[in-house]
């Protein structure tokens, strides 16, 4: 009994079983909706691409268990992985190219028995520019592309060849705890890379200076020990993937998507099924859904980030104003703020657009002045206990500044709270934008955003459904993302679970 418990226990905290079990029950989920999904019950006839997938993601699932057991044998006679298992990892990697990001990731984690972070970074960094290539590439069935179509597809190409060169490097010299002198080049190169919206590559290349240079080993050990407790959790990693290709994605849109197809009416093309000219089928107007989706992630994501980052530094400033000075200060700071509070969010949101009217400035501010006291609040309360602390007592007695000590003593060490925070509202900022829009109080109507675009959707759900189905799958996937990686961000920066 107290060996089986033990190799139980083994599979838990072993991250390539824990990984095949995620990746178990999603490849089984998207080949259930491929198959819903390969029939067109209108036209009676099958659709031959979507069955394909429907074959390829259930056999990707069985050789996934098949690799789950064996990796479960090994545990229990070897209690590690051995490296005939991992060469199972290899041919899941080609998984990328049919768009199965968790088999391909498992298949990348499985495949080596290095895993630092920074190889985690690499990987991802690979497939997100993977997944840009295959999206852009759809791009070839339309009448004519833009004219940097083919540089871009190029430069994307290059710069997954460069990822998958880095991910090897990565896999064979970085260490837990070091990196070679001779990668602060690499890591300064794939700073550049980040034009593209690829914050992995950001992540890359700033971690391997940073372990490389190792000026700071504790500092070091300690970020490290972070990233791999969120690198930990899958459905976290799996939310940062899809933000950072959404974000991506949007700012590579304009190098290899044509605007006119989301904005210009095409009437010989109204309510179009999905197809390969049209990926997502258009809409009442003959307008691409696949562009306007693509280009309305642009929209969603500035304005759920600045509407994000705009309250956190109004209501964090306030909020370390009034936690540090407390008395009267904190009196006529809170209660006006307890004013604002009492306004739900929505009902002011609309107030100050039907004031000022629709566009994207009046949304974000509306926005931003709705969330103030939120943050505020939390930011209180996290200064209000770093206040009492020695260092603060000490830097009072040398004659350091109020100002000083707040913004550069406190509010640092009061940071990690209001980041999960962000991380976790973020979500909710893009459900409002998409809900003022819908309602018509948002981004202007002839502007490709998911809101506006679910709105038009929503006139043909019975008839059709895939017009409001598409964007609000992307809002759902979007939020649900930001979701997960917030929860994944909370538990690494607890220092009860550290």
């Amino acid at each position: 009994m107290k060996f089986i418990s033990n190799v139980k226990l083994l599979m838990k905290i072993t991250q390539e079983y824990v990984n095949a079990q995620f990746t178990i029950v999603f490849s089984a989920i998207f080949s259930v909706l491929f198959l819903l999904n390969s029939f067109n019950f209108a036209d009676g006839v099958w659709r031959p691409y979507v069955l394909g997938l429907f074959i390829i993601y259930v056999a990707t699932t069985l050789y996934v268990w098949v690799a789950t057991w064996q990796i479960k044998k090994d545990l229990a006679k070897h209690r590690e992985i051995q490296k005939r298992t991992r060469l199972l990892g290899y041919p899941l990697m080609l998984t990328v190219v049919v768009g199965n990001v968790f088999a391909a990731g498992f298949g990348f984690m499985l495949a080596t028995k290095n895993k630092t972070a920074e190889y985690t970074f690499a990987i991802y960094a690979f497939i997100t520019q993977i997944f840009i290539i295959g999206i852009s590439a759809l791009n070839l069935f339309k009448p004519y592309v833009v004219d940097t179509f083919l540089f871009a597809m190029g430069a994307f190409l290059a710069l997954a060849v460069f990822y998958a060169v880095m991910a090897i490097l990565v896999a064979r010299y970085v260490t837990a705890s070091n990196a070679p002198k001779w990668m602060i080049p690499l890591g300064v190169v794939l700073l550049l890379p980040t034009l593209t919206g690829n914050l992995f590559s950001l992540l890359l290349g700033l971690t391997l200076i940073k372990k490389a240079r190792n000026t700071d080993p504790s500092a070091v050990e300690k970020w490290q020990k972070i990233w791999n407790k969120i690198l930990r959790n899958m459905m976290a990693v799996f939310g940062m993937f899809f933000i950072i290709f959404m974000f991506s994605l949007s700012v590579v849109s304009s190098w290899t998507f044509d605007y006119d197809f989301a904005v210009q009416n095409n009437y010989s093309a109204l309510l179009q099924t999905p197809s390969l000219d049209y990926p997502l089928g258009t809409d009442n107007f003959g307008r691409d859904l696949f562009s306007r989706i693509v280009f309305g992630a642009q929209i969603s994501l500035i304005v759920g980030f600045f509407s994000t980052i705009i309250p956190a530094v109004i209501g964090g400033a306030l909020g370390a104003f009034s936690g540090y000075y407390g008395k009267n200060t904190d009196n006529i700071i809170m209660r006006l703020l307890d004013i604002l509070y009492a306004i739900p969010g929505i009902l002011l949101a609309i107030a100050i657009i039907a004031a000022f009217g629709a566009n994207t400035v009046n949304l974000i501010i509306a926005l931003s002045v709705g969330a103030i006291p939120t943050y505020a609040r939390t930011m209180r309360a996290n200064v209000m206990q770093i206040a009492n602390f020695e260092f603060v007592e000490s830097a009072k007695a040398l004659g350091v500044s109020d100002a000083a000590i707040i913004f550069k003593h406190i509010v640092p060490n009061a940071l990690a709270p209001m980041i999960v925070k962000a991380t976790l509202t973020i979500g909710g900022a893009v459900i409002s934008t998409s809900s003022l829009s819908f309602l018509g109080l948002g981004i202007e109507p002839h502007i490709p955003e998911w809101g506006n675009i679910l709105k038009v959707g929503s006139t043909y759900l019975e008839t059709n459904a895939y017009v409001a189905i598409f964007p609000g799958l992307c809002i759902m996937l979007l939020v649900l993302s930001f979701n997960f990686f917030g929860d994944g961000l909370r538990d690494a920066l607890d220092p009860k679970t550290n």
